[in-house]
């Protein structure tokens, strides 16, 4: 049986932010450039973070712990719709933990937080505007299907907002922000693992 536990406060940001989802899907994502996405109310602030922000969300510096959870390699291109790089953009990511913890004080369920996983972290696009994380397959927050927030910002200006998804996963289907992408829309932000000598690991391309 799902687990649908909910803080009071929990319950509310989830109905705000599916009720609010449908004013933040841009219409450019019908033109094949990547669906946007509410940015959820567990966005840490800067104060929020841990010292240590760097791509690798599995490993906190300082700490021999590493993070629970099955690592990955989440890793792709940032382009425009003509497929030329955007270098030197930042591009960042926030997940839950294995256990569908929050790094963020505004998730007040008692559940322990995974204190050797970062949380938050952010890559520089290359000069094929490339990116590379390493992380765990996302959590499960109660009320959503497991995902991985995203956000691409030239010189601190926000160009992207979006939410990565699990390409197949059963709880999709009951997840209203999943449920108002088309099809082609949600092919463009579902991950889909492959496993290599090196582990496992998923590519999603970026349009902005």
């Amino acid at each position: 049986m799902r687990n649908r536990t909910f803080t009071r406060r929990g319950l509310l940001a989830s109905i705000v932010v599916i009720a609010g989802g449908a004013f933040f899907w841009k219409k450019n994502a019908a033109a094949g450039l990547t669906p946007s996405a509410t940015e959820g109310p567990f966005y840490p602030t800067a104060e929020m973070r841990m010292a240590d922000e760097d791509n690798d969300l599995v490993k906190v510096d300082g700490l021999v712990k590493q993070a629970g959870g099955e690592i990955i390699t989440l890793k792709g291109r940032v382009t425009d719709r003509e497929g030329n790089p955007h270098v030197g953009h930042r591009i960042e990511i926030w997940q839950c933990d294995q256990n569908g913890k929050y790094l963020h004080p505004g998730d007040e369920r008692e559940v322990p937080y995974d204190q050797g996983f970062q949380g938050f972290g952010h890559d520089i696009t290359g000069d094929d505007g490339s990116y590379s994380f390493r992380t765990i397959k996302p959590g499960k927050y109660p009320g959503r299907t497991p995902h991985i927030h995203v956000k691409v910002l030239k010189e601190g200006a926000e160009l992207l907002t979006t939410q990565f998804y699990v390409a197949g996963d059963p709880d999709n289907a009951d997840d209203g922000l999943f449920n108002r992408m088309s099809k082609l829309q949600a092919q463009k932000v579902s991950m889909v693992y492959i496993t290599s000598d090196t582990g496992i690991e998923t590519t999603i391309n970026l349009q902005i």
